[in-house]
């Protein structure tokens, strides 16, 4: 067979917003098990004319409940250089560990917002939002979001010589060719396939990984994270060879789309250059996570507590258990687009059941409230009139935190009690439109909430985020006019060094001049007029989090395009509430 197009060199653009659908449970009806009496025989009694009696009429039968969603059927599908996510499963699921877990693959990955990437209605928003106010770019736009979130369409078309696009007559519309492989998202076929070459430089960022597409079955190698790997029956079964690739298990692979870099535009739509919308891989880089040989996969893909025989056939010699074994849980943070999922997984036709929508939720709760960020009362001073009251809050990720798309944000909220349980004092209260009382930008989309060391107000709050300003200097939330940031006091993995970090990752405003904000913590003081209040006064402190700030949220549903409606609807019935990632509570003088 001959060969076909060279290696090709992906370099896109992520628009990682974060994505996502909820389901709804189901209730059962029950039929009443309590026994007909037993009554005691009697003589027959002699027939009578029957008493007329009123007929009921019948009325319409209790329908069943409708049953839980159980996903569509996984994408089965083959094109020159990949196949869909049905053919791998059809041999790595379901798996179990040697104590008889269940670890199958498939049924982690499907619910993931990575499994989902191309359906995320926040994510097509925020695609149709740029393109509807940079209209000139939008060929650029579609053809730099499709190569991580439609990577192997993308691929496809770049090796066909063709414009990779998304609407329209794009990837998105049923009728094009490669749309079950867009569909399919960021799939096995894809991340497997990721060569070693180039990773972790400037040149893989922005999705400039390499996919080598010119072999042919059944030479198209694919990476795994085990040495020496059966290898005749996938070159048999799928046409592809399975070597060791210990990219797998590297930090670079996921910064190859998880470190962005986008075009930013001025106000007449001209091109000036390009802007960090998210650079996780190179924070952790600059932290002693790197140093400690703690990659990404660490956390959002832990390891099978038990080795696993990683395929269900049956080989001659045996296939021999594998350890460790990652788990696909790609766990992250956004529980609010898994909600989203959850609750019109049927209309996005998700390929996931209600079973691992609950699962991959369950796991985002666990990592961010477990696994994030810690929270403690360092000191607390009170006199007759004022508290003093200083917080500590810990980053145990290996990232920023939060980290991603700048409409990520955390924040503390704090209230003081007195003796009869009446409040004192409250800052960063959450509201039910996902609002934060007292947050400057939340009341003006111009302005922003500084960063603070001291905070002696209910109307100051600290908000810990990232806020992009354009080439006028102004505050926005349009990616494609983001040039530079004017605050970000995300809070710093531990080893991270503010004073020589590059340019590209470091900490700006106030934060940058605060000494208590540094490398892995930082301490916020509270000077509060207590007044005539009497103590002991309780002390409440919770560090919320919330994928989509508001000003973001009202932006993106603002548009007119039909995806930005499409999420317009979602949105308004999704729960807003944000995750509290970690709280503490003292009651003293």
């Amino acid at each position: 067979m001959s060969k076909r197009a060279p290696i090709v060199r992906l370099r896109t653009v992520l628009f990682l917003l974060v994505g996502v659908v909820v389901l709804g449970l189901v209730a059962c009806a029950v039929r009443s098990t309590t026994p007909a009496p037993t009554l005691a025989p009697t003589k027959p009694a002699p027939p009578t004319a029957p008493p007329a009696t009123a007929v009921p009429t019948p009325g319409p039968a209790t329908p069943a409940p409708a049953p839980a969603y159980q996903g569509k059927p996984l994408a089965n599908f083959s094109t020159d250089d990949f196949s869909g996510s049905a053919r791998c499963a059809m041999c790595h699921s379901p798996l179990k560990d040697s104590a008889g877990v269940d670890v199958s693959i498939d049924a982690a990955w499907r619910s993931t917002m990575m499994a989902n990437a191309a359906r995320d209605p926040l994510f097509l928003a925020s695609v149709g939002r740029e393109i509807e106010q940079t209209p000139a770019l939008r060929a650029t736009i579609e053809e730099k979001c499709s190569g991580c979130h439609m990577p192997m369409a993308f691929t496809q078309t770049k090796v066909q010589g063709g414009t990779p696009g998304m609407f329209e007559a794009g990837f998105l519309n049923p009728q094009n060719a490669l749309n079950p492989a867009a569909m399919d998202g960021v799939s096995c076929s894809l991340c497997h396939q990721i060569a070693e070459r180039n990773l972790g430089k400037r040149e893989s960022f922005s999705g400039g990984y390499v996919v080598d597409t010119s072999t042919s079955p059944p030479d198209r190698l694919v990476y795994g994270p085990f040495p020496a790997p059966e290898q005749q029956m996938m070159r048999k079964s799928t046409g592809f060879t399975p070597v060791e690739g210990k990219q797998m298990g590297d930090a670079a692979l996921c910064g190859a789309c998880h470190t962005l870099f986008t075009p930013y535009v001025d106000a007449t739509g001209t091109v000036l250059g390009e802007f960090p919308e998210q650079t996780p891989f190179l924070e952790w880089q600059h932290s002693a996570y790197s140093a400690q040989a703690r990659p990404c996969q660490s956390c959002h893909m832990p390891a099978a507590a038990n080795p696993v025989l990683i395929s269900t056939l049956k080989t001659t010699p045996p296939l021999v258990e594998r350890s460790p074994f990652v788990l696909h849980h790609f766990v992250g943070a956004n529980a609010l687009m898994l909600n989203v999922h959850r609750d019109n997984a049927a209309e996005l036709q998700l390929t996931c059941s209600m079973a691992n929508l609950d699962a991959s939720l369950e796991r985002v709760l666990n990592q961010v409230q477990g696994r994030a960020a810690a929270l403690s009362i360092a000191s607390t001073q009170a006199n007759s009139s004022n508290l003093e009251v200083v917080l500590e809050l810990k980053n145990v990720a290996g990232h920023k935190l939060p980290t991603g798309f700048p409409s990520r944000r955390m924040w503390l909220h704090v209230t003081v009690t007195d003796a009869a349980s009446k409040l004192v004092f409250e800052s960063g209260q959450p509201q039910p439109d996902g609002t934060i009382a007292g947050d400057d930008e939340d009341a003006d989309e111009k302005a922003f909430e500084p960063h603070y060391d001291v905070i002696t107000q209910p109307g100051q709050v600290q908000v810990y985020q990232s806020v992009m300003a354009n080439s006028d200097g102004q505050v926005t939330r349009r990616l494609l006019r983001g040039s530079s940031y004017v605050k970000d006091n995300r809070l710093l993995p531990q080893g991270f060094d503010k004073t020589t970090a590059g340019a590209d990752f470091a900490v700006r405003g106030e934060a940058a001049q605060d000494a208590n904000f540094q490398g892995g913590a930082d301490r916020v003081t509270y000077r509060i007029d207590v007044g005539s209040a009497q103590g002991p006064f309780t002390i409440t402190a919770e560090l919320l989090y919330e994928t989509l700030a508001y000003r973001f949220a009202q932006d993106v549903t603002s548009g007119s395009a039909d995806s930005a409606k499409l999420f317009s609807g979602y949105y308004a019935s999704a729960d807003k509430a944000p995750l509290v990632m970690a709280s503490v509570q003292q009651t003293g003088k």
